[in-house]
């Protein structure tokens, strides 16, 4: 199956007066890496969130951020006075030191300590976590909806690639024995102008002898049908139903192996140009497969 590792899926909602929103986003990357952004107060969720995530998401570059809105901030929220007032004392008395001094609250008020968020009691904050859990399912649904949506495209997009390689692949295979009988002829005819000119017989055994050592030098069957059986692979595991991205690199690489393989023994030209082509098919295959999952 072919799963694009781009998407993107968010989810929201109220919980006791709090909304809360949940947005993931990811691109491709080799392994599954993860970036939890989260509240404060909800930072203890991150194990959780981690294993839900990496049990829907088997590759990719993801961002999870989790945001929330209080609809009653004020009451969620403990200023300490007493420790604000003190502050401010302090830096009035010393305001002779350096002249008439301008107390910026918004400052003091960033102070660690000065304001603090009320703590969740544990009942609370398990029925928040299980509400952001099943956002998180819905959120994790929508962004695979979109990986399966760019994921057929990039399916149709990889058989075609697969479909022009074996149309290539049939035109060498017609092509290969052409390439010995064309050696044969070659060979012939440097023969009888060398007898041409030198009195010497020609002996048919030697020339046959050589004809066979070139045609098992440039022998490109074997190659021609592992190239064959790794098209077939590949198509298999793009319309399987496992994620296939690592499988699909491999059996990619194996390819242009072949190809190479094809390209050093056939010494013809015909068949040089044939390879130059499956060699760009197999380059535009592996980055595709880049954002496979």
């Amino acid at each position: 199956m072919v799963l694009s590792m781009t998407g993107f899926g968010a989810a929201e909602g109220h919980h006791e007066g709090v909304g809360y929103r949940v947005e993931i986003r990811s691109v491709n990357s080799r392994y599954f890496k993860l970036t939890l952004k989260l509240p404060e107060h909800l930072a203890s969720l991150d194990t959780r969130l981690e294993a839900q995530l990496r049990e829907r998401l088997a590759r990719g570059s993801v961002t999870f951020t989790l945001s929330s809105r209080d609809d009653d901030a004020a009451a969620a929220v403990d200023v300490n006075v007493a420790t604000l007032r003190l502050l401010c004392e302090r830096l009035a008395s010393i305001g002779d030191l350096g002249g008439r001094a301008r107390i910026d609250l918004a400052a003091l008020l960033a102070l660690p300590g000065i304001v603090r968020t009320r703590e969740l009691d544990d009942d609370l904050r398990q029925r928040i976590f299980a509400f952001v859990e099943g956002m998180t399912g819905e959120a994790i649904e929508h962004l695979l909806e979109m990986r399966r949506t760019e994921g057929s495209a990039l399916r149709d997009d990889l058989l075609s690639h697969t479909q022009a390689m074996r149309a290539t692949c049939a035109a060498v295979k017609e092509r290969a024995p052409l390439v010995v009988a064309e050696y044969q002829e070659r060979l012939r005819t440097r023969v009888r102008q060398l007898l041409a000119t030198n009195e010497i017989a020609l002996d048919q055994d030697d020339l046959l002898r050589e004809v066979a050592v070139f045609a098992e030098r440039c022998d490109i069957s074997e190659e021609l049908s592992r190239l064959a059986s790794h098209l077939d692979h590949f198509e298999a595991l793009c319309d399987g139903a496992e994620s296939a991205g690592r499988k699909l690199d491999f059996i990619s690489q194996e390819m242009l192996r072949e190809a190479n393989t094809i390209g050093s023994k056939a010494n013809d030209a015909v068949i040089a140009r044939h390879v130059v082509e499956l060699k760009t098919r197999i380059d535009r295959i592996k980055e595709q497969v880049q954002n496979v999952e």
